[in-house]
């Protein structure tokens, strides 16, 4: 019998688990894949090289991220980013610098409109659009945007995605950690009272009197006094249905997306493309191509090249052999994985804020990106928000 049982062990999941040890509870966290980390997944190689598969930056606006890591003594693990590698946009086999596709005159004839347009309410097409003019969203803007969640966000609301936080001037501003985002997913899982059980499919969360049930496939079932889905809203809206149908309805609503992400090592001298942040291709032949250059290594260039499902793995590396100048058979190492990610609409708001009232008062918590906003903050200030109602409950 345990206090609490997660399910999913990403930064959601991990983040709550944390904030439920600090307060004196047994936490065990059930992940049906092999590894933790869910959006998180740094691919490390037997050398010491990493490079990301999914989220690849904190900054310093990220508080709570930064508490957890104060917490647990892991602020020595900070490494900075490197400024001088920046996003470039792909414009047919040319890899360019933004500011030479911009539409200067229509930037400065637009601009002021930023004074008195307003993000609530509005996709953010509808909001950048006007701002930027419909030249420039629509050839760097819209990209842009779509490199931001691996998805196309024209439709997303646009006060869900780059929101201004009070910044820690004592933090680097932008860093990740050394062994890459990983270490993150890592200290939370060392967290005394804290363990982690990866291989573990959920395949259903039931309650009778005080107790929750949570039973795993090929395994014998689970028991805790508190549950907390810390999944993808369809994950979690078919475990919430026999406990709190009205919160599993909400969940149902919610609209997301499946990423497809090939990662790449390749030896540094191989690789013909100039450093950068990452590529962002303005034809839409794929999200985005981010790269681990930002934290520079002489022996090795990693990759995540983004995009929806659908092409072969032969022809995803073809593709990101063109790319990179270089011919698919210097890929040294390849490895691909497939994420669901939150792709909110107009009404989410709204959607968030009912499964707020249906879960108020109940046992079960819920816990990811798909409440005020995607980012991995966004994560964790969710997490420590249900931790405190389950305080409440106790």
């Amino acid at each position: 019998m345990h206090d609490v049982i997660v399910v999913g062990s990403g930064i959601s999941g991990l983040s709550f688990a944390h904030y439920c040890a600090e307060r004196g509870l047994d936490v065990l966290v059930l992940e049906e894949r092999p590894t933790a980390g869910g959006c998180i997944q740094s691919w490390r190689q037997p050398e010491g090289f990493w490079t990301e598969l999914g989220a690849h930056t904190c900054y310093n606006s990220y508080a709570a991220t930064i508490g957890i890591l104060e917490a647990r003594g892991a602020m020595g693990k900070l490494l900075p980013r490197d400024k001088q590698a920046r996003f470039r946009l792909l414009v047919g086999d040319r890899v360019v610098p933004f500011y030479k596709e911009l539409h200067w005159g229509e930037l400065l004839l637009s601009a002021p409109r930023a004074l008195f347009m307003k993000k609530t309410g509005r996709t953010v097409r509808q909001y950048y659009e006007p701002i930027v003019g419909r030249r420039n969203y629509r050839d760097v803007m819209a990209p842009m945007f779509t490199a931001v969640p691996s998805q196309p966000a024209d439709d997303f609301p646009a006060d869900m995605i780059f929101k201004t936080r009070a910044r820690r001037q004592d933090v680097l501003r932008s860093f990740t950690l050394d062994g890459g985002l990983s270490t993150l997913i890592d200290v939370m899982a060392a967290t005394p009272r804290v363990s982690v059980r990866t291989g573990a499919s959920v395949t259903a969360v039931e309650r009778q009197g005080e107790v929750f049930t949570v039973r795993v496939a090929g395994a014998d079932p689970e028991r805790a006094r508190f549950v907390a889905l810390a999944t993808p809203p369809t994950a979690a809206a078919r475990l919430a249905a026999a406990v709190v149908p009205a919160a599993a309805a909400l969940l149902s609503r919610m609209s997301t997306a499946t990423v497809d992400t090939l990662g790449v090592v390749a030896e540094a001298a191989a690789v013909k493309v100039a450093k950068a942040a990452g590529i962002i291709p303005v034809d839409g032949r794929f999200h985005s191509l981010v790269t681990r250059d930002t934290v520079p290594d002489p022996r090795f260039r990693g990759f995540a090249l983004h995009d929806k499902p659908g092409t072969s793995l032969d022809d995803r590396q073809r593709q990101a052999a063109s790319v990179l100048g270089i011919d698919p058979s210097r890929l040294d190492r390849v490895t691909r994985r497939q994420v669901e990610l939150t792709s909110p609409r107009l009404g989410h708001h709204e959607l968030a804020r009912d499964l707020v009232a249906a879960l108020a008062g109940t046992p079960l918590f819920v816990t990811g990106n798909y409440f005020a906003g995607l980012s991995l903050e966004d994560c964790v200030l969710r997490s420590r928000d249900e931790a405190e109602r389950l305080t409440a409950l106790r």
